[in-house]
């Protein structure tokens, strides 16, 4: 009998700020076998520079503001060349994990059919489905201080990327550290390790 050398996921799902990359970093120091991480902002600072700034940001993700109120928080709706760069980074991570490669998706899951072509894609691999969470008011001050995020996006997103709900498991940035949220996922993989079947 021989190791199945299908590759593993874990997606982590949550909003702008809530820690993720944070976690991923831990993840990968402490999991005894290599795992790449691949994730949505990766995916958006790929693109040509001109796309970061408007007009044509908004072919990737726009923000609405209600009512036409400048000073109100707003929505993020996803453009065209948005969907299907997302889309993409899904066949992505299918493709790595089909050659054998164990891929972290850092992920923030703002369109509802997201996480269905998630796992329509990934229905071949074990994936583990992590959500990341974070109260309102620390991922806000997080965003306020980091100085490298647009203000607002996290209380756009907060509200809406964990409406699916759905997880195999959920960590709290502001209540456990990195090392001890990535501990939590380690021991998931590990007992769901023991159960997948070798292949011959």
């Amino acid at each position: 009998m021989t190791a199945d050398p299908t590759g593993r996921i874990v997606l982590l799902n949550g909003t702008s700020s809530s820690g993720k990359t944070t976690l991923v970093r831990a993840l990968q120091a402490i999991l005894p076998e290599p795992w790449l991480e691949i994730g949505i902002d990766r995916f958006v600072f790929s693109l040509p520079k001109q796309y970061l700034d408007q007009p044509l940001w908004s072919e990737v993700f726009r923000y609405v503001m209600p009512d036409g109120d400048a000073d109100g928080p707003f929505r993020i709706e996803t453009g065209p060349l948005g969907q299907r760069l997302v889309l993409g980074m899904h066949a992505t991570a299918a493709a790595l994990a089909g050659q054998g490669l164990n891929v972290i998706v850092d992920h923030v899951l703002l369109e509802d059919d997201w996480l269905a072509d998630c796992r329509a894609r990934w229905a071949a691999f074990d994936l583990l489905v992590v959500g990341v969470r974070c109260p309102l008011e620390v991922v806000v001050e997080r965003e306020r201080t980091r100085k490298d995020r647009t203000i607002g996006q996290a209380e756009a997103q907060f509200h809406v990327v964990h409406r699916h709900g759905g997880y195999d498991l959920e960590v709290d940035t502001s209540a456990s550290s990195p090392e001890e949220g990535a501990a939590l996922i380690a021991t998931a993989l590990e007992a769901r390790s023991m159960t997948r079947p070798n292949v011959s």
